[in-house]
């Protein structure tokens, strides 16, 4: 029983979780909140682990649009979450739509779920440096 319990709280001391009031100030608070987020989204929650790039994102868009940048899966499946929080849906890879950046997205009744995995991560950043 101790080993889970050990790695339990060993992921959860590596995680970070904020709330915001808009995306504008989600993105000025932290440099690691997607910048295709809206400014004027609402009710922004994210979180993330500090030991990767393992991150998820759930907000209320305006317009309940999705941003222009993200694109269909066109029938591709999305992978689950990799971190979780009370707020998120973890279901939410079973309704993914699109992709914005990096990012997976679900958008339910105006409401963005947004996820982000450890390899999606790493290709994005791999990208950069390139």
């Amino acid at each position: 029983m101790a080993v889970p319990e050990a790695k339990q709280w060993y992921d959860g001391r590596h995680e970070q979780t904020s709330s915001y009031a808009t995306g504008k100030a989600a993105k000025e608070e932290r440099t690691s909140v997607p910048r295709w987020l809206p400014d004027d989204a609402a009710a922004v929650s994210y979180a993330m682990r500090t030991t990767g790039g393992e991150r998820i994102l759930k907000a209320t868009l305006g317009n309940g649009r999705l941003p222009q940048e993200c694109k269909p899966l066109n029938g591709a499946s999305a992978p689950a979450p990799e971190i979780s929080a009370s707020w998120f849906d973890s279901d939410a890879a079973h309704g993914a739509q699109s992709r914005c950046g990096s990012y997976y997205v679900r958008l339910e009744n105006g409401t963005l779920y947004a996820w982000q995995t450890n390899e999606d991560w790493l290709q994005n950043n791999r990208r950069s440096e390139e």
